[in-house]
Order: structure tokens, then C-alpha cells, then sequence
């Protein structure tokens, strides 16, 4: 494996020209833009001037600026960062290909099927001496007894055993565990299910996992007897509860070492993603740990690979190399307050040196985008990618609200290069070809070129969505369009809103997008769907921009 694969993920200019193993982006240069028809075709005019009173209903653009739909909101502009050029969860190896590597498989048949056998002798010893274990226990708030640890050395010889099974016959470490009194947390890096058997046998730590891996067979009953803190990683509560108890079980050496992967989920190991900062909010002492695998033919990383295909190559190799190296212990610095994400950075600083690799701002939700564009069959799921670590900390937009934006950019059938046009955006947004649909568009659309990334879309809607006024534009905008007073807006009512922005729009049209507000289908909108409809179409505000131009946004309002 080139040492220059784990410390340049991005393509200098030099190398664009030559053919490369990492993702590019190809930019395709026309020399008759199409999108050079829609700027001849809106019509400019003044923003002062409208705001003034100026209300020439001849043209639907009235109540926007000729560059700037969401101008009314305090929105200047979009500012979409360039896309990284790498793919931090690719595995380099996903097929079988090459002479050697089809004749190892035959060769090494036999051997695998001994080694399923031990695997399967293996996992189900381990189980039995777990349930064990476990048997009786019901205090989980304390550490297990001692004569239950005993029962659970079983468990861990069997866990080497699995290792061995798929080919980690021998295993290179550097450095040593430092004792639990001096770091109660450990941090790795995270390649594949393989680190934390392997840790399983190690440390036998406390582990905090996913409330889902409870339920997998064999899995769920092991990482119980680990006292493993459950966290759903999309609740609030559920997360708070975790640092909670990382704190408590890190703070008392009677319970096992912490181990956490700050990753939150598996890399290629050529470089390092955004970390979480569970593992750092207790501010405990920490040890550091780095794990390798080595490869020449087949990469072992879990990736953009199944389970099954990375189980079967592991166990027809004749041996897979894994190298661990325990780093020094890290401490929260004592002469000031450090709070947790420099903490955080100083580990990951560590981490990434002793690799040799660069960190990016990809995390868990960029994971998510891969999978969701890997279901829709795209061709290729890494132009999905957004690097949701900056995308959070720019706008504090969750990893599901990105899925969610997601969704509805894949419904606009983005080409093999991931792009979409103008047309496919009106139509899954129900909007009308109009020039405020081409404004919308053009908004997004920061390099001028026709068409739009999901980069572009995400970014375009998280800037309006987080916009400090936006909540209180979403309630004026319902309380300027039920006119009756009650407590929902009619079709007819929307309708004559709607059309205050695009005045020539049919009844077909304004049917389409009722629908896409009226959430439960029952002919009316409520003020709660009105406004989460919004929150999912944030670029949707903009057809309400004409009762709200003459409205003081920064006021505040007592009712709606």
C-alpha cells in the first residue's frame, strides 16, 4: 500500500491528468451554458424600490431581489466549500481480481472450512460461558462480581480463538496498556469489527454501542456481560444519558476501562474522520491506540463492502496482519478548563501522527448520505458526501435532517454525476417554471453552470432553515395566509397566498403543492404542518415573501 495514499487525500493540480485509485470530481466545461437562457430570461428590478411600496403586479417577481430570493430573511449569499476528492469508508479491494488472489481462494478452500468450524466452536463456547456469567445477575449498576470475570476469561480465549479463525494468527503490538487508575478511557481508531474482538480479549472493557447490536444473536448476550452503555445516537436524551455514565463508570476503578471509538463508525483507515466527543466531555485521562492492518491483496477494512464477502475473503487468506500500538497517555490539561472538543482535537492530533494519515471532516452522517444514495442504486454514492462535521458545526444540522434533504434531492433524479437540473428541481419541489423558480434555482446554483450538487441543495436549504429569523418568517407567513381567522389554511386560502408570488399559477398546480403542505391529507393545513413542511422545504419560504416584505421580521410578536 503507497505510504502517499495516507497522507495526500487531495488531488494536487498536477495529478489531475493522470489516473488515480481515489474518487475525482470531473468538472465538464460547455461552451454554450443552458443555464445562460435563465438569466436572460428573469427581469431585474429593484429591491428598494418594492420595499418602498412599489407593487407592479404585471411581473411574479415582485417581492424578491433579482440575485436573492431569501433576502427578507437577512440571507446575503451562499457560500458552498469546495468537495473533498476522497472517500474515507471506500474499501480498495471490494472485488476479487487477479490470478493470485483467485488461486489463494482455492488453494486456501479447505483451510477455510476448518476455520469456519473453529469459528463456530468458538462462538458458541464463548456464548455458553457468557450466559453463564450472566446468569443471576441483576445488579447492572455495579461491576460484575469478581467469580463472574473469572467465567468470562472463557469468553475471551474463545474471542482469540475467532481471531484466529479469520487468519489474525499472530498479532504485532507496540507499547503497553496503561493501568486503568492512570487512563480509564481508551480511544482507537476504527477499521473493521475485528478491534473490538480483539479488545474483547484484550482489556475486557466497558464499551458503549448502539442500542440495536442488544438484539444480534450471540453479539447482544457478549457485550452485556462487557456492562456496555446502550446510546441511540439520534436522541438527545439518549446521548446525555450515555456521557452520564461514562463519567460515573470512568470515575470508579472498580469498574473495567472505557473503550470507545470517537469515529463512530468504520473508516478505510487511510486517514481519520471527525471525532465524537463522548470520550472526552468526562475529561478523564485517556490512552490512545492505533490499529493497522497491513495488506498487499485484499484490503480488510469494513466499508463499502458487505459482511459476508469481507468474512469470506478473510477466511480463504493464508494470514491477514493486524499491528496495534498503544500511544502515551493523554491528560486534560490542568492549568486551564479545556473543554472537550480541544480535547478531542489534541487525541485525534495524536492518533492521526501515529498513523500517518490526515483527519477530515467527514463523520457518522456522511455514512448515513453513502448508504442512502448506495439504496437509491446511484452510481456513485460518494458524491453524497458532504463532510457533516463541518456541515454541523456551520448550520447545527443533524445527520438526519441531511437524510432527510437527501431524499428529496434523489427524487429530482441526479445524473451519474450527481447533478440535477432545473426542471427536475421545479417538479419535485411543485413548483412553476417561473422566474422565481429560476431565482430559487440560481441561488443554489453558486457556480453559475445549470445545474445543482447536493452540496449546493444542502447547503442552500441549511443556510435559510437556520436562519435566526426564519421560525418567526414560517408563523407569519400562516398567520398572513388564513385570513378567517381559525386555526388552518384552506386550499383556497393558499391558493391566493401562493399566487401573490406567482400570479399566473393554475389550480392544478396550486392542488400539487396544497399536497405537499397538507401533510395528513385532510383538505386543510394546520400551523404545525405548515411549519414542519417548511422545515423540510425550507426553500419554500420564498413563496411567501410578498406578505412578509412589508413585515418587521426582527419585532417581536405576541400572537400569530
Amino acid at each position: 500500500m503507497a505510504e502517499h495514499d495516507f497522507t495526500t487525500p487531495f488531488l494536487s493540480k498536477n495529478r489531475l491528468s493522470h489516473s488515480s485509485d481515489e474518487p475525482q470530481v470531473i468538472i465538464t466545461v460547455n461552451d454554450a451554458p443552458a443555464f445562460e437562457s435563465l438569466k436572460q430570461s428573469t427581469t431585474h428590478r429593484d429591491f428598494s424600490d418594492r420595499h418602498n411600496g412599489q407593487n407592479d403586479q404585471t411581473n411574479d417577481t415582485h417581492s424578491v431581489t433579482d440575485n436573492n430570493p431569501f433576502e427578507f430573511l437577512g440571507v446575503r449569499g451562499l457560500d458552498v466549500p469546495a468537495t473533498s476528492t476522497i472517500d474515507p469508508f471506500r474499501n480498495h479491494t471490494p472485488e476479487i481480481e487477479g490470478f493470485y488472489e483467485w488461486l489463494k481462494i482455492v488453494l486456501v478452500v479447505p483451510i477455510a472450512i476448518v476455520r469456519l468450524v473453529l469459528f463456530g466452536l468458538a462462538i458458541s463456547v464463548g456464548y455458553v460461558a457468557t450466559r453463564f456469567a450472566l446468569e443471576g445477575w441483576k445488579d447492572k449498576q455495579n461491576p460484575m462480581p469478581k467469580w463472574r470475570c473469572r467465567v468470562m476469561w472463557v469468553t475471551r480465549v474463545c474471542a482469540r480463538c475467532i481471531l484466529f479463525s479469520f487468519g489474525y494468527h499472530w498479532i504485532k503490538r507496540r507499547g503497553r496498556p496503561a493501568p486503568r487508575e492512570i487512563a480509564p478511557i481508551v480511544v482507537s481508531n476504527h477499521v473493521s469489527y475485528i478491534e473490538p474482538i480483539f479488545f474483547f480479549y484484550e482489556l475486557f472493557p466497558t464499551i458503549v454501542s448502539s442500542e440495536s447490536h442488544d438484539s444480534i444473536p450471540f453479539v447482544g448476550t457478549i457485550i452485556r456481560a462487557m456492562q456496555v452503555i446502550y446510546v441511540n445516537r439520534f436522541s438527545p436524551s439518549s446521548r446525555r444519558h450515555a456521557v452520564n455514565e461514562i463519567k460515573r463508570k470512568a470515575s470508579s476503578n472498580r469498574f473495567p476501562r472505557l473503550l470507545l471509538f470517537p469515529e463512530g463508525t468504520t473508516t478505510n483507515g487511510r486517514l481519520l474522520i471527525s471525532f465524537q466527543l463522548g470520550a472526552f466531555i468526562p475529561g478523564r485521562p485517556i490512552q490512545p491506540v492505533i490499529v493497522r492492518y497491513p495488506y498487499v491483496h485484499f484490503d480488510q477494512s469494513w466499508g463499502n463492502i458487505s459482511l459476508a464477502k469481507l468474512m469470506f475473503r478473510m477466511f480463504t487468506q493464508f494470514h491477514n496482519f493486524m499491528e496495534v500500538e498503544y500511544l502515551p497517555v493523554i491528560s486534560p490539561l490542568e492549568n486551564q478548563k479545556e473543554n472537550a472538543v480541544h480535547f478531542a482535537q489534541r487525541a485525534s492530533h495524536a492518533i492521526a501522527t501515529a498513523l500517518n494519515v490526515v483527519q477530515t471532516s467527514h463523520a457518522f452522517g456522511d455514512f448515513m448520505l453513502f448508504s442512502k444514495a448506495s439504496e437509491a442504486k446511484k452510481e456513485n454514492p460518494t458524491l453524497y458526501m458532504v463532510e457533516m462535521a463541518k456541515v454541523y458545526s456551520t448550520f447545527h444540522l443533524s445527520s438526519l435532517e441531511a437524510v432527510d434533504f437527501l431524499d428529496t434531492f434523489l427524487s429530482m433524479n441526479p445524473d451519474s454525476s450527481g447533478h440535477v437540473k432545473i426542471d427536475d428541481f421545479i417538479r419535485v419541489l411543485k413548483l412553476k417554471a417561473c422566474s422565481l423558480s429560476e431565482k430559487i434555482f440560481r441561488f443554489l446554483d453558486v457556480e453559475k453552470r445549470g445545474r445543482i450538487t447536493f452540496k449546493q441543495f444542502l447547503f442552500g436549504s441549511a443556510h435559510v432553515l437556520k436562519q435566526p429569523l426564519f421560525r418567526q418568517a414560517c408563523e407569519l407567513a400562516f398567520a398572513e395566509c388564513h385570513a378567517d381567522g381559525n386555526d388552518y389554511i384552506s386550499k383556497q386560502e393558499f391558493g391566493d397566498s401562493v399566487k401573490q408570488a406567482i400570479p399566473d399559477m393554475n389550480q392544478y398546480e396550486i392542488h400539487e403543492l396544497f399536497k405537499l403542505f397538507d401533510l395528513d391529507g385532510d383538505g386543510r393545513i394546520s400551523k404545525d404542518g405548515f411549519i414542519s413542511c417548511l422545515r423540510r422545504n425550507p426553500l419554500h419560504i420564498a413563496l411567501f415573501s410578498p406578505q412578509l416584505m412589508h413585515k418587521n421580521l426582527s419585532e417581536d410578536r405576541k400572537t400569530c
